[in-house]
Formats: structure tokens, sequence, C-alpha cells
């Protein structure tokens, strides 16, 4: 199993970033939680830092847990852990993907995204329409 992290990057006014696969990767097109393959020995909070200075130029601040999700593609099962995060500074420069885009939890549902991420997203959206309920 391939042990893979994610981040739930979040700016000043709430959005998250959000990450296209470029043609020739695995999941092309379909959008994404930034993020990269652990290393052995390397916590997810590390490989987060690590991949998305790497990936996108930026700095991050992984902060709390979101959840973790297993996924079976056709030719590989990932585990993959979320972690809620902050952007810390940077310009984002593209490597792995070819767009990106920051946007509102209730805007996750309009993306088409990688099924081992919709779990996050769907909880997003509760969480989402929960704070919508107690308004």
């Amino acid at each position: 199993m391939l042990e893979v992290a994610a981040a739930i990057i979040e700016d000043e006014d709430g959005r998250v970033l959000i990450a296209r696969r470029a043609a020739g990767k695995s999941q092309a097109g379909m959008w994404e939680f930034p993020g990269g393959k652990l290393e052995p020995g390397e916590s997810p909070e590390a490989c987060l830092r690590r991949e998305l200075l790497e990936e996108m130029g930026i700095e991050i601040e992984p902060y709390a847990y979101f959840g973790t999700n297993e996924h079976a593609y056709a030719t590989v099962t990932i585990r993959l852990i979320a972690y809620r995060a902050s952007y810390a500074s940077g310009a984002i420069v593209l490597v792995d993907h070819d767009a990106y885009q920051w946007v509102t939890l209730q805007e996750l549902s309009d993306y088409g995204f990688a099924p081992a991420d919709i779990p996050f997203v769907e909880r997003l959206g509760a969480i989402c329409a929960g704070a919508e309920d107690e308004r």
C-alpha cells in the first residue's frame, strides 16, 4: 500500500487550494488536494511541507489531522492521509499540476475530484453545511 499525504490548505479568506493533475499523470484532469508520497520514516506533516515546496514552491504549516482514506485504483491501493494546513508564503509555480484554484468549501462540489479525495470533499461540504445550519 502506498502512503500519500494531502494538504487542505486554507488562505486568509477561508478558501482552500485545489490542483488539477496534469496530462500524462495518473488521474490526469482530476482535481485533488495537493501533496505527495511519504518517504520512509517521514511524517505526513514533513511530507506535506516538502512536497508543497517541491511541487508548488509554497510553504505551508500543517496544523490538524483531518482523516485517512484508503482507495484501490486499478494498479495501486493508496492510503491518503489528509491534514488541514495554513498557507505561509511563496508564489505558486506548478510542477505536477496544470491548474490550481482557491475555492470556497461550497464550490468544492463543482470540481471533478480524484476518487481518493472525494471523502474529504464530502466531509468539508458537511462541515460547511453544518456551519450554515448554525446561522
